[in-house]
């Protein structure tokens, strides 16, 4: 499923953001506002098997670039691949809707491989957000295609 702000239900907004405060904020124990302004904008990537989210990314156009984050697999379904094809359907995504900019995200830096793996590179040294390490990454379609 794949749905801007306004397209979704009403369940199933719920639904993401019942499993994004379970992950970053419950999970992670990370108190922020996890919940922003960017969702009134944001395109929703979901995966969902017999109507049970698995698996989460948003995806925002800041201008001349596109970032994704929020990036989450339900922790009852880790362990599946799910992140991967994830990422994949999010980057397919952002390639039909925005076909020529760059993609920024800031990963945690324990996924800087994972990312790496789909053509990210680290533009960012190492610094905390929310307690926690991470790297800003950038894909260019140049560099990829």
């Amino acid at each position: 499923m794949i749905k801007t702000t306004n397209e979704l239900t009403p369940q199933e907004l719920l639904t993401i953001l019942e499993a994004r405060t379970a992950v970053f904020v419950v999970e992670q124990q990370c108190p922020y506002q996890e919940v922003d302004e960017a969702d009134r904008s944001a395109v929703h990537v979901c995966i969902e098997k017999e109507g049970e989210l698995q698996a989460y990314a948003r995806i925002l156009a800041e201008g001349e670039r596109i970032h994704f984050g929020r990036v989450l697999v339900v922790k009852k379904f880790r362990g599946q691949q799910l992140g991967r094809k994830l990422v994949a359907k999010t980057m397919k995504e952002i390639e039909k809707r925005y076909p020529d900019l760059p993609v920024s995200i800031s990963a945690q830096a324990h996924l800087s491989d994972f990312y790496g793996s789909f053509g990210f590179k680290e533009t960012s040294e190492e610094y905390l957000e929310d307690g926690i390490p991470h790297v800003e990454m950038l894909w260019q379609k140049s560099e990829n295609h």
